[in-house]
């Protein structure tokens, strides 16, 4: 199968549909603060059941690609960020609006970001067959210390307090935990309840602290009236405009495409980092937060390269690098795909569709976005509290509609109070997702590689893949509780915030 294979497919009635579906959802929950395709996804991953696999994943990865365009509309005309890695877009995109530049905002970000997005999926056609013939050669051993490196990585690039992020970790590796041990047939955490025998029910707990606890949140802050939204009024950009840009936008995507592989960085740390960047190599530095071109043109390029570029380890190595990832792999696992190098060995035409499907979405996302601006600025003004009740409705019949079982309905509520109090007490749930997706595969891959060993833990060590994921594994966690380090760290968070 090749690229063109996939985009054969990627262009059937169906598959079409579910990316313009994809893309037009993604844009919507971008342009709504505080909702985010994390939320959406987990609202939506139980629709995706009776999808086909291709056309799941399809839609998933256009909601997530497509809210970091939707994202800088709000950026940009209310100077609130739709999603978090629009916040760098917020410094020079309002300001631009302010000066009557809104249209030119938006029409670069826009167009950044289609450049980005078709410069990361050159990437990920480029690097994912290399990557994943190289996993060929791992055995259980070498997946174990890659999966604690996924998780060290999330550990290292959550926001916040370390300990935190470890403690979120060891709460998702114990859910995984929950269920019929398939070595022994035996029963484990499940306090004798007969419906938590298959364990529990990964839709009902990512909806629940996704979607239930992010209205339980939203509902407990503060709203104010009416965003004032910024006058559109000159749309397509000039000669000058598109001068200015070019450079920020090529260097964008290539610094979004690099960081978007990393765990736990993809669209936000390409942001921040591609407008550090910009502001060092301007001339005049201090234009950056007044309204210059290239802190709108960087950040955006590099948000949705990152966005994209983050499929990478998810589908050629079975680690998320993020929640968004997380879900979208819990998707796969729901047509019975396990995500991994065995992806492109037993399902290399769903593989190439979903990096074909990219190419298309982007394009959509253009004429999405550009042409209709001026009706997606009516959505700042849909109230909330018509909003809420509707995301409650669609968790509720989504985590039913799985598996037909009411006791799913009642962990989503648990877990949507549980990610409620979590949020509260400055707790990330995303790495107890990733914890949560990981720790099955962790535990399968250990048992194997000690059941290869004979018991003897030393071969993981000693075979040189292995020991040297571990290693590095190792060596971030130590750097990183570093006192000095860990509290520059929480400090540049905070200022991020």
């Amino acid at each position: 199968m090749s690229f063109f294979d996939g985009l054969l497919v990627a262009m059937e009635p169906g598959n079409l549909l579910a990316c313009f579906v994809g893309a037009l959802v993604g844009t919507f929950v971008g342009v709504l603060p505080g909702l985010g395709p994390v939320a959406t996804i987990a609202m939506l991953l139980p629709i995706t059941y009776h999808l086909s696999p291709a056309a799941a994943i399809v839609m998933l990865s256009g909601i997530y690609y497509g809210a970091q365009y939707g994202g800088s509309i709000t950026a940009i005309l209310v100077n609130i960020p739709g999603e978090t890695s629009t916040v760098v877009t917020c410094l020079d995109g309002y300001r631009m609006a302010q000066k009557g530049k809104a249209g030119i905002a938006l029409s670069i970000a826009a167009i950044g970001s289609f450049v980005a997005g078709l410069f990361a999926t050159g990437v990920i056609a480029f690097v994912s067959v290399p990557l994943a013939d190289f996993a060929q050669q791992f055995g259980p051993a070498e997946y174990f210390a890659l999966m604690s490196l996924g998780l060290v990585g999330a550990v290292v690039l959550a926001r916040g307090s370390i300990i935190k992020a470890l403690a979120m970790i060891a709460v998702g590796l114990l859910l995984g935990l929950v269920g019929t041990d398939v070595n022994s047939g035996l029963q484990r955490l499940t306090f004798n309840l007969p419906q938590l025998a298959d364990g529990l029910s990964f839709a009902a707990i990512a909806m629940g602290v996704f979607g239930i606890g992010e209205i339980f949140s939203t509902l407990g802050q503060k709203r104010s009236g009416a965003q004032v939204v910024a006058p559109i009024e000159r749309l397509w950009p000039n000669r000058e405009d598109l001068a200015a840009s070019a450079a920020p936008i090529a260097r964008g995507s290539i610094v979004g495409s690099l960081l978007g592989v990393l765990p736990g960085g993809g669209a936000i740390l390409s942001s921040f980092a591609s407008y550090a960047l910009e502001k060092k190599l301007s001339r005049h530095p201090e234009r950056f937060g007044q309204g210059a071109i290239e802190g709108v043109a960087g950040p955006e390029s590099a948000n949705n390269a990152g966005a994209q570029t983050s499929f990478i380890p998810m589908l050629t190595l079975g680690i998320p690098s993020n929640p968004v990832m997380a879900l979208i792999a819990g998707g796969l696992m729901l047509h019975g795909i396990t995500p991994g190098p065995q992806i492109l060995a037993e399902q290399s035409l769903l593989f190439w569709t979903v990096i074909a499907s990219m190419l298309i979405g982007n394009l959509l996302l253009v004429i999405i976005n550009i042409p209709f601006v001026g009706l997606w600025t009516k959505l700042f003004k849909l109230p909330y509290e018509i909003l809420f009740p509707c995301i409650v409705v669609i968790c509720c019949v989504g985590t039913y509609s799985v598996n037909k079982m009411p006791f799913d309905v009642l962990v989503l509520g648990l877990f949507g109070v549980i990610g409620y109090g979590l949020v509260k007490l400055n707790f990330e749930v995303g790495p107890m997702l990733l914890g949560l997706v990981l720790g099955p595969m962790l535990e399968e891959n250990f048992r194997r590689a000690m059941l290869l060993a004979r018991g003897d833990p030393i071969n993981i060590i000693t075979r040189p893949i292995s020991a040297i994921l571990l290693a590095t594994a190792l060596i971030l966690l130590c750097v990183i509780l570093l006192p000095n380090l860990r509290r520059t760290r929480e400090t540049v968070f905070q200022e991020e915030a």
